[in-house]
Formats: C-alpha cells, structure tokens, sequence
C-alpha cells in the first residue's frame, strides 16, 4: 500500500508529522508551518485574512471584527487541496484565532469533487492532551507504535526536568503575557509548562483558553518574573511591540522590571505550538528561571533579557 498524502493545516501536527517518521508523507501544509524547515518548500494551503504586521491592538480590531460576524481569520485554499488530492487533512479545534480550523477545513473540502479526505481535528489544552496528540497523529498515520514511543520519551524528558526543578530551593512567581494590548495571561498548557520549569503561576487556568487580564490584577500580583510570549511572534517581532508595554506609567512599578527578570520569548516556535517541542518551551523557562542551574542552550534564540 502506497504511504497516505497528508496535508498538515496546524504547526504542531506537522511537527508531530515529523517526529513520528513520516515527514516525507506531507504533500501540502498552512502557511504558519515552518518546522522543521524541510517542509517550507511544500504548497501552502491556506492564508490570513487579517494583517499579521499590524500592531497588537489592531490585529486584536481585526480578529474580533470577523469573529463578531461569525467569520473566519482564515481562508483554505480549496483549489489547491483539490490538486494535491490528500488522504488525510490534519487541523484543529481547540482555537478559531490560533490556527485554521475544522470548520474551514469541511468547507473547503466540500469545493472539492472526487477528493474525500480523512480529517483529523486536534484539541490539545493542557499537557496530558499534548501527548494524546502525537498517538492521535500516529494511529490517523498507521503508525501507532511509533506514536507511543514518541510520546513516551517526552513524557520521559519532562518528568526528569519536574523531578530536577521541584528541589530547586526557590520558585518564583510568574506572570506568562500572551498578547500585549489587550493584555491577555497565558492559559491552557502553559501554567503546567511554567510549574514545571520550577515557577508559581500567578494567572490562568491548566486546561482553560487564555484570559484577558487588567492591569491592576498584574500591578497587584506584583510577579517576581514576566515572560512574554505572544501569541504567534517571534523574539523580533516581541521586541517591536514591547513600547506597548514599557510606555505604561505601571510598567516600571513592577517588581519584575525593577529587578531585570523580564523575558522575550520566541512564542510562535514554543509556547504556541502544543506537540513535540512543547519540552523545549519547559526547559526555556526553567533556564530564566534558574539560570545558575540549568543551562539546555536556549539562551538567545528561545528567550532573551527583554
């Protein structure tokens, strides 16, 4: 039997693709799907409809704009599923702003006659769900066996670094910002990331979508670390946004600021994407939160001293 074509529409289930052993099967992926770099030569399925260049307060106009008429942020390209003609379609449905969807996906897949591809939704929200993907991937793929050993050694991987941080004689409280104006703390997987890493989450929810916060909850939460990590953005483009933040008459109240324990991280390479280097994300912040401790060589491409 020749291998399925697969057409990954999610960043994290191509990664999943990858790690699995079948990274030759992908025919096609999302315009957001750039890791692991092989795939960038692969046809792009899909766009946004909102300007991702814009600032943070305007791309939050946007998104809300089209979500309030019950629209889309994103378009599949039908005309090029129908030409790549794939067996299985891998998408999402744990977020209508973080990735194309399966509602988009059933809507371009039914432009398309002769084609009736398998689609596999993933719905990761917290870390148990994250490994439950990458066997979810695995059996869609015929290849359960390596779905379980992969998820077994990443589970392997952060349990040894939970059992590493627990000892550490200090955990700091953190504060994770996941969006800048309006602001907006991290929920789902990233308060167990940040317990992980030997931190006190201060603000959202294990298995919960990220909450929009007010500024007196941070200025009275007074956290010891804040970690950025919008959503979608690399270290740069966090920097470009981040006189948002600093240009605030708060912003220099905060214990964090004053003691330099403020970091810029590559949230769109880590923290956004729930599957393989979701141990990678961890062992970043236990490396800012302990730097005398742990050192994994994270330093300056995953996070940086804002």
């Amino acid at each position: 039997m020749p291998n399925p074509r697969v057409v990954s529409l999610l960043p994290s289930a191509t990664e999943i693709v990858a790690a699995v052993g079948c990274e030759s099967w992908l025919v096609g992926r999302s315009h957001e799907c750039d890791f692991p770099p092989g795939v960038r030569h692969l046809p792009v399925c899909s766009e946004s409809k909102i300007d991702v260049s814009a600032g943070s307060a305007e791309i939050d106009r946007q998104v809300k704009s089209l979500l309030r008429d019950a629209l889309s942020i994103y378009r599949v390209h039908s005309h090029v599923l129908r030409e790549l003609a794939p067996d299985i379609i891998l998408t999402q449905t744990q977020c209508e702003v973080c990735a194309v969807s399966q509602r988009d996906v059933e809507q371009a897949v039914c432009e398309i006659t002769g084609c009736t591809p398998t689609i596999v939704s993933l719905e990761p929200h917290c870390l148990r769900d994250v490994w439950s993907s990458v066997r979810q991937v695995a059996d869609a793929l015929g290849v359960p066996a390596r779905g379980h050993d992969v998820a077994k050694q990443l589970e392997s991987r952060v349990r040894t670094l939970a059992e590493r941080t627990v000892a550490m004689p200090h955990h700091p409280r953190v504060a994770c910002i996941e969006w800048f104006d309006p602001l907006m703390s991290a929920g789902n997987w990233i308060p167990e990331l940040v317990e992980i890493a030997g931190g006190v989450n201060l603000f959202g929810e294990v298995g919960r979508h990220s909450p929009w916060m007010m500024w007196d909850d941070l200025m009275t939460s007074d956290p010891d670390v804040i970690v950025l990590l919008p959503c979608g953005w690399d270290i740069e483009r966090s920097r470009r946004e981040l006189p948002v933040l600093t240009e605030r008459p708060e912003w220099t109240r905060l214990r964090a600021v004053r003691d330099g324990q403020v970091f810029v991280t590559d949230g769109n390479q880590f923290f956004n994407r729930p599957g393989p280097r979701w141990v990678e994300s961890a062992e970043i912040l236990a490396e800012l939160l302990h730097p005398q401790s742990l050192n994994f060589g994270h330093h300056g491409t995953g996070w940086q001293l804002a």
